[in-house]
Order: structure tokens, then sequence, then C-alpha cells
């Protein structure tokens, strides 16, 4: 299955939509639209993961290189609206701990003005 990312960029901050599944063959094409965006500067960064179908340890282990790497410039890295599935995949790794998760994207960056 293909996976679809998007990027809204705002001041200090991202959304990052997610669509598909993320697995090995799906997590480079993740990894490197994380590569461009940190280099954007965003302290920041929500990944919209409502479309999200799967998820398994590859894809997690790219979302905790990008918080790492987020976190490293004083930053942080949230995940937004996982599906039954991804959200178990979080409880049972211990992840829902490590990230912060939302019900939904908060409205406060749906509202924010685009950057550019």
């Amino acid at each position: 299955m293909e996976l679809k990312v998007s990027t809204r960029s705002h001041a200090d901050h991202a959304v990052m939509a997610i669509a598909g599944e993320i697995d090995l063959y799906t997590a480079p094409r993740l990894q490197s639209e994380f590569t461009r965006l940190l280099q954007e500067g965003p302290t920041r960064v929500v990944i919209d993961m409502s479309a999200v179908d799967f998820c398994d340890s590859t894809g997690m282990n790219v979302l905790l290189s990008a918080l790492k790497r987020l976190r490293e410039r004083g930053g942080a890295l949230e995940v937004a609206a996982p599906r039954p599935a991804v959200r178990k995949i979080l409880q049972v790794t211990g992840l829902d701990s490590v990230f912060t998760v939302h019900d939904a994207v908060p409205e406060e960056l749906l509202t924010a003005e685009p950057k550019g």
C-alpha cells in the first residue's frame, strides 16, 4: 500500500498528515519526509495519524528517531488521532507515555496560518 504524506508548516510548528500503512517498505519514505521537515526547523511537530491503517515497529522507530532529533533542539513530536490498531501498538509498547497522544489534531494548529 502506498504511503501518503502531506505537511503544513507554520511559524514554529508543523502538522504532518500520514495516510496508509507505515511498515518496512514505506518507512524510508516517512524518514525522508521527516529529514526534509526537520531541516525547516519547527520545534513542534504533530503527526496526524487519523488515516494510518497500520504501523509496525519500523514505523515506530522512525517516529522515535524524529522525536529524538526534535528533543535535541528543545522540541516535541506529538501523535494525533491514532486509529484503534495504532493506539493499541502505542499502549502495548509503552510509547503512549513517550509521545504526547491527542484524540485529534489540536485546534490551535488547525486554525494557524500556514508559513510562506
